[in-house]
């Protein structure tokens, strides 16, 4: 089933829509919560998480393409698991806990803030753009699916300790052209 008809069961408000979600991107869904969180349990309620806002955001978004769309909420998914999980495990991680409440407030209320991500976000684009094909794949798969070493280097073929030296280059060139940008860290 091609992405537009998955969207437009989304929209008609049907049940199908999750059906065929999961058959098309469900593994995809489950390989980027599990690179972050790490434990079958917890990807897969990241995979249903992700299921359920897209049936809520649906209507307000129609998204192009829906990989990245819902990858991008799996993503969110599992990275909040994560900082709740691991939180918890410093000192019961009431502090910890609590500052990170307080920052997702923040962070939600300021417009200032968003506008910085937004901002942020377009630079990055940007330079990834000005990126040869196989750094810029190197730096998704490890920056945006968290994907291991281990796989990057095989994807492309290369040997770990030459993907961490790639990354690392493309850490600092992403920091310089950031300050070239005037993008303030």
């Amino acid at each position: 089933m091609q992405d537009c008809e998955i969207v437009d069961l989304y929209w008609a408000r049907s049940e199908n829509a999750i059906k065929e979600t999961g058959s098309k991107y469900g593994a995809y869904c489950r390989k980027i919560a599990m690179n972050i969180v790490s434990n079958d349990e917890d990807s897969e309620e990241c995979v249903n998480d992700t299921y359920l806002s897209a049936w809520n955001a649906m209507p307000e978004d129609r998204p192009q393409l829906l990989a990245p769309y819902l990858g991008a909420i799996a993503r969110n998914h599992a990275l909040t698991l994560y900082r709740k999980h691991h939180s918890q495990k410093r000192g019961a991680g009431q502090t910890s806990l609590a500052l990170d409440e307080l920052f997702e407030v923040a962070a939600s209320t300021s417009t200032e803030d968003e506008v910085d991500m937004a901002l942020l976000s377009q630079h990055i684009n940007s330079f990834l753009s000005g990126i040869s094909k196989t750094d810029r794949i190197a730096f998704v798969r490890r920056y945006f699916y968290v994907d291991p070493l281990s796989d990057i280097a095989s994807a492309l073929s290369m040997s770990e300790p030459a993907v961490k030296s790639l990354l690392f280059r493309l850490r600092q060139k992403l920091k310089t052209y950031l300050a070239k940008e005037g993008y303030e860290l």
